[in-house]
């Protein structure tokens, strides 16, 4: 997707593709929208909205509640002179005079939340600015809610004709389903209407003709248009270009709308199964298929398991590393499909026999390639991009000390993959022992993870190999700290 920095104006980038960018990138950290009257904070971990604060009066959960009428004046009044003495939290004072129960509570805050992320959709001028880093861990009632139904939400309050015609493609744009099954799968509850529009989007006809076909109205067809363009589910392409894509060849609206069903209990045991053999299974066999399968079936179950595996499923789990492990194995279906297409472009007919000589030929060549985009990524900072491309090198061509040392690197930029990431230079260090660069690399590792004494132990061989390596001498000096 287009890159996005990660500082501007709201009239240069808009809110929804921000959330977009930073969602699809699963940043973690503090987007703030900042205008001369007011500051908004969008909290998000790995892409995922979970809190939001404001220092419009309006947007304070005090007033919320007095609004949805869960509370009185009087009350409310109460916990405002009780709030400047204490400096306690509104809800928390609310619930102790008992004004308000821990259910109502609940509700308030994450409709307060909600809100204030709703409002920013309305903003048509602001500075923004996202601060990549650990967010505020105190609050304990968070928000949970796919990134996908949130924009869709919020864009839905947008009336501005001018500020949509002007955010949306050419009217002689064609718009098309989009290719990219995150997108196209997200957790989120269309409107008839939406519906209805998206079974005309056949991907050749053109913003212009979609409206001018309609049933409703000029500006409620180009609205209905402008929500799904904005969550992804539609997306443009070149007018008269003759192919259908990739989605409109492989799955129809009833394949995007019908919700996977699939009891929980069996659902985790799969995703736990898969997790725990992620490393040993080929890229054919997670995606179900063998060398020989043709690409209408291997694009049909990737599709169809992307789907069943799609991030946003970890919302309705009672399981909190669900998540985690839903992305991995997205991530990795991915990988091997667009792998495989590449390899398919790109295969020479003897590739199909069984000579092994040849297979490795061509494993070590697809090997280098995929070293090269793992590299290309992680200079983007796309850390999870890279650790997929350096997993499948290493996988084809497990023999090339590099593409674990890159490996290593690419993980140790991802939250809570520092084991992974040590294992990865282990194996750097038992195919070039003598390389002092994987030694310092593996110290920096156990500084990371707080143990200075193994640190300390692989600074030293570092030194012993290369007694001028700077990262090495570096990292003693802060052992001793």
């Amino acid at each position: 997707m287009t890159e996005i920095p990660l500082k501007g104006t709201l009239k240069e980038f808009s809110f929804p593709r921000i959330l977009i960018y930073l969602n699809r990138n699963r940043k973690t950290g503090t987007l703030i929208i900042k205008t001369p009257a007011f500051t908004k904070k969008i909290f998000l971990i790995k892409g995922d909205a979970i809190f939001a604060s404001s220092t419009y009066e309006d947007d304070r959960l005090g007033e919320m509640l007095l609004k949805a009428g869960k509370i009185t004046m009087e009350q409310y009044d109460r916990s405002v002179e009780l709030l400047k003495q204490t400096g306690k939290r509104q809800g928390a004072i609310l619930v102790k005079l008992g004004y308000l129960d821990p259910k109502d509570l609940f509700w308030g805050v994450k409709c307060q939340v909600k809100e204030i992320i709703y409002s920013i959709f309305l903003i048509e001028d602001a500075e923004y600015n996202f601060e990549e880093g650990d967010i505020p861990t105190q609050e304990v009632i968070t928000l949970k809610m796919s990134m996908g139904n949130l924009i869709y939400e919020g864009v839905k309050r947008i009336d501005n004709w001018n500020r949509i015609r002007n955010e949306m493609p050419n009217n002689d744009m064609v718009l098309t389903l989009s290719s990219d099954p995150i997108s196209l799968f997200q957790d989120i509850e269309l409107s008839s209407q939406d519906k209805e529009m998206l079974s005309v989007t056949d991907g050749t006809k053109t913003i212009k003709k979609l409206i001018d076909n309609s049933s409703i109205s000029s500006f409620e067809a180009l609205k209905t248009l402008y929500v799904l363009w904005s969550i992804g589910m539609l997306e443009g392409k070149d007018k008269g270009v003759e192919k259908a894509d990739e989605a409109e060849e492989t799955v129809s609206l009833h394949d995007i709308l019908e919700p996977f069903s699939e009891e929980e209990e069996a659902f985790k045991k799969r995703v736990d199964e898969i997790c725990s053999n992620l490393d040993r299974l080929s890229r054919y066999e997670l995606l179900e298929i063998n060398e020989r399968s043709d690409e209408e079936t291997t694009k049909k179950n990737y599709y169809r398991l992307s789907k069943e595996f799609h991030p946003d499923r970890y919302f309705s789990s009672t399981d909190p590393e669900i998540k985690d492990k839903l992305t991995t194995i997205f991530d990795a279906i991915t990988q091997a499909y667009t792998t495989i297409k590449d390899t398919k472009k790109k295969e020479p007919d003897y590739i199909l026999s069984d000579e092994n000589q040849q297979k490795e030929v061509f494993d070590a060549s697809l090997a280098e390639e995929q070293f090269r985009r793992g590299v290309e990524e992680l200079k983007k900072g796309n850390f999870w991009g890279a650790s997929d491309s350096l997993k499948y090198a290493t996988r084809l061509d497990p023999k090339r000390p590099k593409y674990w040392s890159y490996l290593s690197l690419s993980l140790s930029k991802i939250p809570d993959r520092l084991k992974d990431a040590e294992e990865a230079l282990l194996q750097a260090i038992t195919l070039e022992p003598y390389n002092a660069e994987h030694y310092a690399n593996l110290g920096l590792i156990y500084m990371r993870a707080g143990m200075k004494k193994r640190a300390f132990s692989q600074f030293k061989k570092a030194i012993k190999f290369d007694p001028e390596n700077i990262r090495a001498k570096e990292g003693l000096e802060q052992t001793k700290k």
